[in-house]
Parts: structure tokens; C-alpha cells; sequence
């Protein structure tokens, strides 16, 4: 089928002609063709890699970066911080915890760089279930600074330029509408990258569990929601969780599926790499290792002693010798140590984003490189403001605030900067269209699968 001017400037269609105005029918056409383009080309990619980093939202790191939708598009009410009165700060609230910010911020975004440098520590900023819905605020943005242990650290950005993964974004595609999928920190965001599905915990104490009121909001804060949904920090019954952990606080084993269970059923091959792994199962943990960082281990299908659990989650020295060896598996998720993953607290973006580039490099430099689709994103946002009100899609559950998002591939759109809405489970769509598996439930069933971040 072509489509084609003809001399009055009215664009022929199949033989018809359809008149400039009509833009709508030749929108709905070119969008099917990128569509079954798409689907065609997605047979090319032979392996999917997802880096999975820590806890920064995208005006954090990319709010300068050309083409984005950066820090600069931010409007005043999206920016200025209020207290609890509602009533616009004169200062931004003291960082507590260090004498490296001046306590006379003014009430705006701010660059981190000059009184912290990127290769160093900051204090880390909350990131919980309940607090991450009452900073977005509906959307304004503007109670990053009021529910927050670190105060006016949240609107602290660093300079994009100076961020090893800034050059490699602007090689490739970066995504400046991703969002993190569930509301609030690590643990939760996990459970979604692997199954778009939150935990259950029937009979957790009463001392895990968050009271509130009849319209949901926090009255008193907690890791269990009153109905029974874990959506903070909590450990799973199978190893590897903290040393003497009482048994009737740790999650008992999840009966949901699984992106794992739908690769396995399909006989694709993949796995979880995990920094610090061996050495976490054996008892002799890294002080930086996170255990609520191991989202597959709060399932029976990987549960203690399961064959699955051996085959499929493993340290990540052995993603790198694949790599280089060009055996990895088709679909790879790699969380690096808690030394490497940029997390603020215990990591720096500098060694966690130097770490990201090594594996983006020994992927692309070995055998696999050329039929790959590598996902750099984060967790979430760590609790760092962001301009940008987030989608309403599940009012329980969220989006959250908009975090960064980098597709690495030979298919890759070139210094493209794609302003599609996406979210943490368009990663599990994309490798459900890949392989023609089914979808886990309706959320990440409806979720673009990355679609215009590549070209076939």
C-alpha cells in the first residue's frame, strides 16, 4: 500500500484520495506500520539484557540533557517545595546529617556537584510506599522536601555531563517518560520488575502492619498495608535473608507467576545475576549486599532446594565470563552489589554508573553484542524530586515519579531521545512480544513494550 501526493496536495491512499486535514487515517496508518514493523523486527534481537540500578529519579541525573524533558521545562508550581500548611518555604528545609550543604538553599532544584562531589557519598533520601504518594501529591510536586528524612536533598541534581552513563545515552535511546512501576522504594520495585505483581503477607504481625484512614491515607507507617500487602522493606523465608531474623516477620513463599515462569515454560533460556550472590548464599554476606534486592526468592518456584533456584540465580562474575564468552542466556536481569549500585547512602553514582558501563561494554564488545537489547534503568527514584507528574494508571499502586531509562542495541535509535510513556513492566512486555509469552495480568498486558526506542 503507498500513500503519496498527488498535484492538488491531497494525499492518495490505496487509489482514494483523503484530504490533508484528514490526518487522523494517515496517523492510524503509519502507526500499524510501525507497529507490524515492530513485531517483524523483534525475531532479529536474540538477547535482552536489563541493568537494574538504584534509586534516582530522571531530573536527577538527565535534567540537563539536550532534547529531555529536563529541569528547564520544570514549571514554579512543579518546583517550589511546600510545609505542612501549605505555605512555600523561604529556604528549602536543612540537610540533616552532613555540613556539606549550606542551610539557606533557596526554595529550587539545586546542583549536588559543588558541595558534594558525584564520587562521593550522600545521605540517602526516603523512598517508602505511603511517603512517595504523598510527595507527588496528586501530581503537583510538591512535597518532595516535607515528607522526607533528608529534607532538601531531594531537589539536589547532578550535572549530566558528568555522569559516566550520559555518553552512552546520548549514543543511543534515552527515555525521558519512564516511570518507575509501583509506588515506593527497592523491595516493592523488584517484585514488579519480575512479576507486575505485589506481595502477600496473610499473616504478618501486627507490629509490620500500617494503620489508615477510611481514605487510605498513612496514619501510623508500616512494611504491611492493612489488607495485607507487603510494600516496604521485608525478607523472604528462603535464603539468603539477614541472620537471626525471626521466622514470623519474613515473607512467606509467593504462588503468583513470574516472568522466570513464563521464559521457563517457553523454554527460553535466562536468569537473575546478582553481585555478591555466592557469597550471600553461603553465609558470608557483603556488608553492601541487599537482600530485598533479590526479588525471586520471595517465590516457590524459586524456593530453597528447588532445581530452578540452582539454574537460574547466580552471581554476577558469571554474567560477565557469558558475556565475554557469548553463552548468556536470552533474557539476562543483572543487580549489581549494594557498593555498585549507585544507591545513595552506601553507594556513588560515579562507581555505580562506571560498574553499569563495564557490563554494557563486555556485552557489546563480545559475541552476543549483535542481536542484543540492553535496559538500563533504576529501581526508582529514591525519593528525589522530579518535574514531571506521573501517569495515572492504578491509583493503589501507581506509576511513581519518572526515573531514567536507556536502551543500549544494535536496533537502537541513534542519539534519540524518546518522549513515549512508558513504565518498569513495558520491560516485561517487551520480553513477553519478543517471545510470544503470555502476559503476567492486565498491567503488563496494556504496557508499551518499549516500541519506538527501536528501529528494524
Amino acid at each position: 500500500m503507498n500513500i503519496k501526493f498527488n498535484k492538488s496536495g491531497i494525499y492518495m491512499f490505496a487509489g482514494a484520495s483523503l484530504l490533508l486535514g484528514s490526518s487522523l487515517v494517515l496517523s492510524g496508518y503509519i502507526n500499524k506500520r510501525k507497529e507490524v514493523s515492530f513485531k517483524t523486527g523483534l525475531n532479529k534481537v536474540g538477547h535482552v539484557v536489563v541493568i537494574y540500578m538504584e534509586n534516582h529519579s530522571f531530573d536527577n541525573l538527565y535534567g540537563q540533557f539536550e532534547g529531555a524533558d529536563g529541569i528547564s521545562s520544570a514549571s514554579p508550581a512543579n518546583v517550589v517545595q511546600l510545609d505542612k500548611e501549605g505555605k512555600p518555604y523561604g529556604y528549602l528545609p536543612a540537610i540533616p546529617g552532613t555540613s556539606a550543604f549550606p542551610t539557606n538553599l533557596a526554595n529550587n532544584y539545586f546542583n549536588i556537584d559543588q558541595y558534594i562531589p558525584s564520587d562521593h557519598e550522600t545521605p540517602d533520601v526516603t523512598h517508602a510506599f505511603y511517603q512517595e504518594q504523598m510527595q507527588i501529591d496528586g501530581g503537583k510536586m510538591d512535597k518532595f522536601a516535607l515528607y522526607n528524612n533528608s529534607k532538601g536533598l531531594t531537589m539536589g541534581y547532578y550535572k549530566t555531563k558528568l555522569i559516566p552513563l550520559a555518553a552512552i545515552a546520548k549514543k543511543y535511546t534515552l527515555c525521558d517518560h519512564f516511570f518507575h512501576s509501583v509506588f515506593g522504594g527497592s523491595f516493592l520495585n523488584h517484585q514488579w520488575l519480575i512479576a507486575a505483581a505485589t506481595p502477600v503477607f496473610e499473616n504478618a504481625p501486627a507490629r509490620m502492619l500500617a494503620t489508615t484512614d477510611a481514605s487510605g491515607k498513612m496514619l501510623t507507617d508500616g512494611v504491611v498495608t492493612p489488607d495485607k500487602y507487603v510494600v516496604n522493606t521485608a525478607y523472604s523465608v528462603n535464603a539468603p535473608h539477614p541472620a537471626k531474623m525471626p521466622d514470623n516477620v519474613l515473607v512467606p513463599s509467593q504462588t503468583g507467576p513470574t516472568i522466570g515462569d513464563r521464559l521457563s515454560e517457553k523454554g527460553v533460556s535466562w536468569a537473575w545475576y546478582s553481585g555478591g550472590w555466592d557469597k550471600a548464599l553461603a553465609g558470608k554476606p557483603d556488608p553492601t549486599f541487599q537482600f530485598h534486592h533479590q526479588p525471586f526468592t520471595y517465590y516457590a518456584s524459586f524456593a530453597d532446594g528447588t532445581a530452578a533456584k540452582k539454574e537460574h540465580l547466580k552471581d554476577e562474575t558469571l554474567f560477565l565470563e557469558a558475556a565475554k564468552k557469548g553463552t548468556l542466556p536470552a533474557v539476562s536481569f543483572v543487580k549489581p552489589l549494594g557498593l555498585d549500585n549507585e544507591h545513595p547512602g552506601y553507594s556513588n553514582v560515579q562507581t555505580g554508573e562506571s560498574h553499569a558501563v563495564d557490563l554494557i561494554n563486555a556485552v557489546l564488545n563480545g559475541p552476543n553484542g549483535k542481536d542484543v537489547v540492553i535496559i538500563v534503568t533504576y529501581d526508582e527514584n529514591g525519593g528525589f524530586w522530579d518535574h514531571v507528574a506521573p501517569p495515572v494508571i492504578d491509583k493503589k499502586w501507581g506509576p511513581g515519579t519518572r526515573i531514567p531509562a536507556i536502551v543500549i542495541s544494535p536496533f537502537a535509535k541513534k542519539g534519540y531521545v524518546d518522549h513515549t510513556q512508558y513504565e518498569t513492566v513495558s520491560i516485561l512486555s517487551f520480553i513477553e512480544h519478543r517471545w510470544g509469552l503470555k502476559p503476567l495480568n492486565k498491567r503488563d498486558g496494556n504496557a508499551n513494550p518499549l516500541q519506538n526506542t527501536l528501529s528494524f
